[in-house]
């Protein structure tokens, strides 16, 4: 049997001035920004939650995750929501980006392995750099970004 090596479409979306993908598998929908509701004492990237046709989605900024300065709302920022695994099961989360570029398939030798930066960076939800339209693009683990303490502090809302 031949080995499986095939393309992979991302999603890509920006975050200030960089562009990031993630699987468009794990992806559910894309929402236009709506109201957020505030959640007393949750980590600073956590916005709040949003009712999604009656369930309730906690809402991560990605830009304060990933260190950034906050996200300034303009008419492009959208809700991405995705399913991360958690523990064997997949919890809906929204995160929030600048703007959702689009989709684009990488073939695996498009994709370097992710920069080794140093001991005290934990890059391990980066899965790799892809260049798409001479540009790097940042390929995410989705289930790797959230450690298990923050998908709970989120999650039991």
């Amino acid at each position: 049997m031949e080995e499986c090596v095939e393309a992979t479409q991302y999603l890509t979306f920006s975050l200030a001035e960089e562009i990031f993908a993630i699987d468009v598998g794990r992806v559910r929908e894309i929402l236009e920004i709506t109201t957020i509701t505030k959640v007393p004492k949750t980590p600073d990237f956590m916005q709040g939650v949003i009712n999604l046709r009656g369930s309730v989605v906690p809402v991560i900024d990605m830009r304060l995750k990933f260190g950034m300065s906050g996200s300034e709302r303009t008419v492009n920022t959208c809700i991405i929501v995705v399913e991360v695994a958690m523990d064997g099961e997949n919890v809906v989360l929204g995160a929030l980006a600048d703007s959702v570029q689009e989709v684009i398939e990488m073939e695996p030798d498009q994709i370097e392995a992710a920069p080794h930066i140093g001991t005290h960076l934990n890059t391990d939800f980066i899965k790799g750099m892809g260049k798409h339209n001479e540009r790097f693009v940042m390929i995410l683990d989705i289930d790797k970004i959230f450690s298990s303490e923050e998908l709970e502090a989120v999650v039991g809302v």
